[in-house]
């Protein structure tokens, strides 16, 4: 019976909704990492579509996908690009589709430190502090460690070291790249230095590590919407809200590919899952990639609910 032949070629063999490979951003931070490995095999063995990442950075990313030279975007954190995702989204070439998680970022210090230094309790606390966290090169202050360099925190921690008034007790070393940041953080903890930085969660720094946050002033939108822009004349200090983490593509990719879209616009990771998958990698050394498949092999209540019934069949059947 050829009919019966050619339904099975097809139910193992889909046809991608487009014939060019789909162009995921590359974030350079381990949770949009893994998840576009998630993705992209589901994509590859669910809908028979390949794919490529182009490494990318926050900013740059944002105008690509205006552009329409990148497809998604699977990690937007909406607090640190608020205006230029704004701006994005009016000019119609962008669609926010779907919810990650709710993610978050604060200034930390390690418990250790904390014990050490039980006064310390709020980020406006710090200039008293400074000789505990001497800068080993300008050994007068003390290091505070930021956002990587040209990423969309890197504005908001600099605004709000201005508005905090710590540029005369503290220099503000913003590390070349995630990894070098991760690097000389862990290297802290692990000699049980005291240390101040940025980050944010969830990460597999954050999920590893037993933290304190310092307390900011109460959030507040106004000031933390100035603190988001480069060119916020008069910072004024506020806490971190809540981050919503979204996914965007481009409007051009919602018509080329409405299934794919559909897929995408499901994909949600409730936050334990994430530490989980983050505390994997972080014990494992383990490649996203590695990740991915440990996710799929081992999460399938989450990402199922994603997909169509025959596509999370042939993603199963795949693994």
């Amino acid at each position: 019976m050829p009919g019966v032949a050619a339904t099975a070629h097809a139910a193992s063999a889909p046809q991608c909704e487009i014939d060019r490979p789909i162009r995921f951003g590359g974030m350079n931070w381990e949770s949009n990492l893994v998840l576009v490995e998630v993705e992209r095999y589901i994509a590859e063995k669910g809908y028979g579509c390949k794919s490529e990442v182009l490494p990318v950075e926050t900013l740059p990313a944002l105008a690509a996908l205006e552009r329409g030279d990148l497809d998604v975007n699977t990690e937007i954190w909406l607090n640190s690009v608020a205006e230029p995702w704004a701006k994005a989204e009016a000019s119609g070439k962008v669609k926010r589709i779907g919810d990650i998680y709710m993610g978050g970022e604060a200034w930390f210090i390690p418990r250790h430190t904390a014990e050490r230094l039980p006064e310390l309790k709020s980020a406006a606390d710090l200039p008293k502090f400074k000789d505990a966290f001497k800068d080993p090169e300008e050994p007068s202050k003390g290091r505070f460690y930021g956002c990587p360099a040209g990423w969309g925190c890197e504005v908001v921690s600099g605004n709000l070291f201005k508005a905090l008034g710590l540029g005369d007790t503290f220099t503000l070393f913003s590390p070349g790249t995630g990894a070098t940041q991760k690097a000389a953080l862990t290297a802290a903890y692990q000699r049980k230095e005291n240390v101040v930085f940025y980050y944010w969660y969830p990460t597999p720094l954050v999920g590893s590590m037993d933290l304190v946050k310092l307390d900011l002033p109460p959030y507040d939108q106004k000031k933390h919407a100035c603190l988001t822009d480069p060119d916020c004349a008069h910072p004024e200090p506020s806490a971190y809200p809540e981050n919503p983490v979204f996914t965007a593509v481009s409007a051009r990719f919602t018509q080329d590919a409405p299934r794919l879209t559909a897929f995408l616009s499901k994909v949600a990771v409730p936050l334990p899952v994430m530490d989980q998958a983050m505390a994997y990698m972080e014990e494992n050394e383990a490649e996203p990639a590695d990740v991915a498949q440990w996710f799929l092999k081992n999460q399938a209540g989450t990402w199922t609910s994603w997909l169509p019934a025959d596509v999370a069949e042939r993603v199963k059947a795949a693994l």
